[in-house]
């Protein structure tokens, strides 16, 4: 069963500095030099970060890109600074990423942006199994925020040859293409639009607060991690690059489902010996479809509880043995993506393929375990299920079905 939402957090208690602030996970883990990778997620066998036996818990300092990225200067400091941050409110582990990473080169049109954590190595999790992981409370570390529209990416995205993609013309593109000079070589010159964002406490809740002319628009904040996965694949070669961290895969990663916030759960299928988690892409909030590129890119703390289901135990949708699957207090939620191999290129792209996998895996989980028969399922979908674009940004595209568990009775 999903859990209750905890924690949550007012743009009055942050910033959130490593190792400041509460901590309530059995384990506790800090965004360093050695348990991030940038751009790229754990390959099966990479060295764990930290192991944690089943059913504990672990707090995850995890970091945003926003702000740290080539296009912004790769100076958070000097990034925020410009919007007004003081140095004090901008996160330690961020600048030191931002300066030192060095694991592997930073190719800024190939890498992923995306800062990784972990992996987290549980004990007893073998392929086959499912690793159940209960997101218990998502903070923002800081009261600020950016969202990004990048590469020419996007639902309104430029085609290869600088063109327009089919339904729009080339002055619908964003961001607008003649602002492009990646020509030049240099990443602060290729166009790409950051919309700084601040964070203040309102009435019901903090919410994120966009100016425009001499008005602003205020919404509110649901944080989530867009990333949560456990190892899907090997690496090349023991010195080649691992899964890149943009497309969503098997074993999860970019999901970017805004249900999956406090009191979710999400269901990963495991491929590797144990599990290998790994968390990123932290969002204080997200439209669905997240059309421009990113949500409102935000670091989070967040606590999770990593529990391994074994085969015939119940403790697991049976879809989530072979496909990422999710559940929250009020909802199932079966997930669609449209090619979810891993391959580093060549995603398809294809919203009908999501759908179409989305409404297999739910028709599963009907029959399978609420006992359904298909067609009398099939007609329930449509009569009274959602099914809503997860994200259009990430190569291999995605959605998810919202099914209401109050709708099935004893």
């Amino acid at each position: 069963m999903a859990t209750s939402p905890a924690g949550g957090g007012t743009a009055s208690d942050t910033p959130l500095q490593p190792g400041s602030g509460p901590i309530d996970g059995d384990h506790y883990l800090q965004s360093t030099l050695d348990t991030v990778r940038w751009g790229y997620v754990p390959a099966i066998g990479a060295e764990p970060a930290l192991t944690i036996a089943s059913g504990e818990t672990v707090t995850i300092d995890t970091v945003s890109h926003e702000g740290i990225l080539e296009d912004q200067g790769r100076d958070p400091v000097a990034y925020f600074g410009g919007h007004g941050v003081a140095q004090d409110d901008v996160l330690t582990d961020a600048v030191t990423i931002a300066r030192d990473y060095a694991r592997t080169p930073r190719n800024f049109d190939v890498d992923g942006p995306h800062v990784i954590t972990g992996p987290v190595f549980v004990e007893g999790a073998q392929p086959g199994d499912v690793l159940r992981v209960e997101t218990l409370s998502a903070v923002p570390r800081v009261p600020y925020g950016v969202v990004s529209s990048r590469h020419g990416k996007g639902a309104l995205a430029r085609t290869s040859d600088g063109g327009a993609p089919a339904g729009i013309t080339v002055d619908e593109v964003m961001p607008p293409v003649a602002t492009d000079g990646r020509a030049s070589g240099d990443p602060q010159a290729y166009g790409n639009v950051s919309i700084f964002t601040t964070v203040r406490d309102g009435d019901g809740g903090p919410l994120g607060v966009m100016p425009f002319g001499d008005r602003e628009v205020a919404f509110p904040l649901r944080p989530f991690m867009g990333t949560m996965g456990v190892a899907h694949t090997a690496a090349a070669s023991e010195t080649a690059p691992e899964l890149n961290s943009i497309p969503p895969t098997l074993g999860g990663g970019n999901i970017d489902i805004r249900l999956l916030g406090a009191g979710s759960v999400l269901y990963l299928p495991v491929h590797g010996e144990g599990a290998l988690f790994y968390v990123g892409d932290p969002h204080l909030a997200m439209g669905d479809g997240e059309v421009a590129l990113t949500a409102l890119e935000g670091s989070l703390r967040a606590t999770f509880r990593l529990t391994v289901c074994k085969p015939g135990s119940g403790e697991a949708p049976s879809v989530a043995y072979r496909y990422p699957f999710a559940e929250t207090t009020d909802a199932w939620v079966p997930i669609g993506l449209s090619d979810p191999d891993g391959s580093a290129g060549g995603q398809v792209s294809d919203l009908d393929v999501a759908m179409r996998r989305a409404v297999v895996n739910a028709l599963d989980f009907l029959e399978q375990d609420q006992g359904m028969d298909r067609a009398t399922a099939y007609a329930y979908l449509s009569a009274a299920a959602d099914f809503t674009i997860s994200q259009v940004v990430d190569r291999t595209v995605g959605v998810h079905g919202v099914i209401t568990k109050s709708h099935f009775r004893a």
